[in-house]
């Protein structure tokens, strides 16, 4: 059976503004070119897959139900503008922060490849085919363990992390593979250099 290739999608920052710990729907405000990014990647035959790190379940702020419902949120409005994500993963857990069975070290939170091992398994994805789009060089870390390519975005921390400002800190790994100003300009670099 022929693997599908992804691209994975950050979530706050990268297709929604970065608000600190997004913790009620109200605060969910997705970029205008969002929609459009998402359309082509439906229309290019990859797969459209969000990866978050969710660390806010970890520290108490809200449950696990408010990831879910967010996410519900997020898949209603990209549908009702055509634009489909095929699957969200997400990693609740924090190394140091809240309590168990929360508090963990795991191999889903990015850095950590584990949410694209998941779904290369679940939906038999080809990684060496696929990208990461985020706006943190954990996002880019976490493709590259995984086999997948990354690009930086300059939206959420992405400008601060390339100005050397950012909440983490560039390591050989998580170094990019191309830069873009937003997820729809990422989109397009990506479709153009498979065409």
């Amino acid at each position: 059976m022929k693997k599908n290739a992804a691209i994975f999608l950050d979530r706050d920052g990268t297709i929604n503004e970065e608000v600190g710990y997004l913790d009620s729907p109200d605060k969910l405000v997705i970029f205008p070119f969002t929609f459009e990014a998402v359309r082509l990647i439906n229309q290019s035959g990859f797969k459209a897959i969000v990866v978050t790190n969710q660390a806010g379940v970890a520290r108490g702020l809200f449950g696990e139900d408010l990831v879910e419902k967010i996410h519900a949120a997020l898949r209603e409005a990209l549908r009702q503008k055509a634009a489909l994500i095929d699957a969200f993963y997400y990693c609740p857990h924090h190394p140091t922060e809240g309590s168990p069975p929360y508090r963990r070290s795991c191999d889903c939170r990015k850095p950590a490849p584990g949410l694209f091992l998941q779904a290369a398994r679940e939906l038999n994805l080809d990684l060496s085919a696929s990208w990461m789009i985020g706006d943190r060089y954990n996002d880019i870390e976490a493709a590259h363990r995984a086999g997948a390519k990354g690009i930086l975005v300059k939206t959420g921390y992405g400008a601060a992390a390339l100005s050397g400002e950012g909440p983490d800190t560039e390591t050989p790994a998580g170094r990019p593979d191309l830069i873009a100003d937003n997820v729809l300009e990422a989109v397009r670099l990506i479709l153009e250099g498979r065409a």
